[in-house]
């Protein structure tokens, strides 16, 4: 069983092109899982394994309290190691074939207060060109709810300052998002110097560069905000994605529509937006029970 797995290694890497962190992974749980197949169950052959022994198998992990997201990888991982035995013809059947991964929780997200984005926006020094680079960043992710991806990704051709909204490249189509006047003053002030500056010369189609004139990465850009969320005093994890999920839901609050929301943040399905509305009634709720004095 272990020669298999050999093999279907040496097919991700050289066929599919697999990342090392996916040959690393699904290494380790189809190790696992042959093991279990072996000592638990006395199966010593892919051939044999059946539908019920994985079932068994997943009950084992869940019995074990593994997290949703790993019994989820070693679905992905089992999936894949059996749908490449039956293109080898190694096994006539797929047991795998209705293996279904756990539903993951939809987790609340953390959000930030209003007065905590203005405290994070106020951090960068406007007399630097890289401080007016961050602010710029800054300015642009809450006022558009982009991902991180999206915002690296931006070309200057994508930016329309004069109608104020930028041309978003989505996984599935290009979507048009507005921003407002703090973003555009932010902007205006990057692209008139401060970018070309730190570009030094080099030709970056890229609106966001880093002080070498290369792309902005997104490590480079969690490094940056994590260090003026410190200086803004802002405790507990902050990522790039909590100023998306705060745009969401402070738009939510101030009486967006709940499909424009969908719409701007690239949302494929509305129960994910969803999740920002059910905060907001959440927020009032306390807000109402701590101020009505009949609550």
């Amino acid at each position: 069983m272990e020669n298999a797995i050999l093999d279907f290694i040496v097919y991700l890497k050289d066929v599919r092109h697999s990342s090392e962190n996916t040959i690393v992974s699904y290494e380790r749980d189809l190790r696992k899982i042959c093991d279990h197949l072996r000592d638990s169950q006395g199966v010593t052959r892919w051939e044999d394994v059946t539908q019920t022994n994985l079932n068994s198998y997943m009950l084992y992990l869940e019995r074990k309290h593994y997290a949703a997201s790993s019994v989820s990888r070693s679905v992905a991982a089992i999936r894949t190691f059996f749908q490449y035995l039956v293109k080898i013809k190694a096994i006539d059947g797929n047991p795998a074939e209705d293996l279904k991964p756990p539903k993951a929780e939809k987790k609340i997200p953390e959000i930030l207060t209003v007065e905590q984005v203005s405290s994070l926006l106020a951090q960068p020094d406007r007399k630097t060109n890289k401080g007016i680079r961050d602010c710029a960043m800054l300015e642009l992710l809450y006022a558009t709810g982009i991902r991180v991806s999206e915002l690296i990704s931006l070309k200057v051709s994508d930016v329309n300052l004069k109608l104020e909204y930028i041309t978003c490249s989505d996984r599935s189509k290009d979507r048009v998002i507005p921003f407002g006047s703090a973003a555009r003053k932010a902007l205006v002030r990057y692209l008139d110097g401060p970018r070309d500056a730190l570009a030094s010369g080099e030709e970056c189609d890229y609106l966001f560069t880093n002080c070498q004139g290369r792309p902005m990465s997104r490590q480079g850009f969690w490094k940056v905000l994590k260090n003026y969320a410190r200086d803004a005093g802002i405790s507990g994890e902050i990522t790039p994605h909590t100023i998306r999920h705060s745009f969401a839901v402070h738009m939510l609050e101030n009486g967006a529509d709940l499909h424009a929301v969908q719409e701007m943040m690239g949302h494929s399905d509305i129960s994910t937006t969803q999740l920002y509305l059910n905060m907001n009634i959440n927020r009032m709720r306390d807000v109402y029970e701590r101020a009505h004095p009949r609550s």
